[in-house]
């Protein structure tokens, strides 16, 4: 490739389509879009004070749901203000290295979310099934390093992903029919071989998912079992409660981006307006319910809420 065809690529932008064949519908859809990212920054920000301002909430269980706060916010924000931006202006141009900047943050903090999603089950785990060894298993500075590990495990693991992306060539077609800037959606647009950036996303995905899911699933599997063989009906309809709300969460956070991750590379002959709907919700939906579900439910927090108010 020439220096003035490369240089061309580089100044190009792609075009965020939006979701294809409904864009008559783009300005109603942005309603209860608008509103979800009102609350969730009010909620998310809200919860991060209560916890910063009250040093008594400065323990493992509030500094990791600090944690998931704090990815929740920094994926809305790389999100959902682009996708308003198409929806009420149409202003779907992005710049290469803005769409590689977006790409990075979503999916990188995305891992994170997902690592620090575990930790919280593990916690759970402890306080519910060995609560006399809670305080020696969990410390403050466990919480240090691990946050330190979900940090660089996300990093580490997207780090190639604009890199894989940028070498590239984009010979015509730029329009990424997506909301954002999805790794694999920008790659297949290119007229370029694209089987390293196909393999290494499937092994970050793989490595997530199989490193994730079976230790949410055997923590919630034993946190249920103990709670079942609670002696007090009351206190097993409350733990229950909130196991099944937590549960719910995490399915509505990891279903559509498996959905999103199949379809990319297998959903050719799905709907777009649909494939991209649903993609699209685990940037929008968790980020909304993880500061009630973990937070505003939570009795301390719930407190200090009730007294600001």
């Amino acid at each position: 490739m020439s220096n003035l065809s490369r240089a061309s690529q580089i100044s190009s932008p792609f075009i965020l389509i939006g979701i294809p064949g409904m864009e008559e519908m783009h300005v109603w859809i942005s309603i209860p879009l608008c509103c979800m990212y009102i609350v969730t920054i009010s909620a998310n920000i809200t919860v991060l004070l209560i916890i910063k301002a009250d040093r008594r909430l400065h323990q493992p269980m509030y500094l990791l749901l600090s944690m998931l706060l704090v990815t929740d916010l920094v994926q809305s924000n790389a999100a959902i203000p682009k996708m308003l931006l198409i929806f009420w202006f149409k202003l779907r141009d992005i710049t290469i290295g803005e769409c590689l900047v977006q790409m990075f943050f979503i999916h990188s903090f995305s891992i994170m979310s997902s690592s620090v999603l575990v930790t919280m089950a593990f916690d759970r785990y402890v306080a519910i099934c060995l609560p006399l060894r809670y305080s020696t298993i969990l410390t403050n500075s466990m919480i240090a390093k691990v946050g330190l590990f979900v940090t660089m495990r996300g990093t580490l693991l997207i780090f190639p992903h604009p890199f894989l992306v940028k070498r590239l060539p984009f010979c015509g077609n730029r329009v990424i029919e997506q909301t954002y800037c999805e790794h694999m959606a920008v790659a297949k647009l290119s007229c370029g071989d694209i089987r390293i950036n196909s393999v290494y996303g499937l092994i970050v995905t793989l490595l997530v998912v199989v490193s994730d899911m079976p230790c949410l699933i055997l923590s919630y599997t034993m946190i249920i079992m103990t709670v079942l063989r609670l002696p007090n009906r009351e206190a097993r309809y409350k733990f229950g409660n909130t196991c099944a709300a937590h549960v719910g969460v995490l399915l509505v956070a990891y279903i559509p981006a498996l959905f999103s991750f199949m379809s990319q590379r297998f959903g050719a002959s799905s709907v777009p307006s649909v494939q991209i709907l649903v993609s699209s919700l685990y940037l929008i939906i968790p980020p909304m319910f993880n500061p009630i579900i973990y937070g505003i439910k939570t009795k301390e927090i719930r407190k200090k809420m009730s007294k600001s108010i």
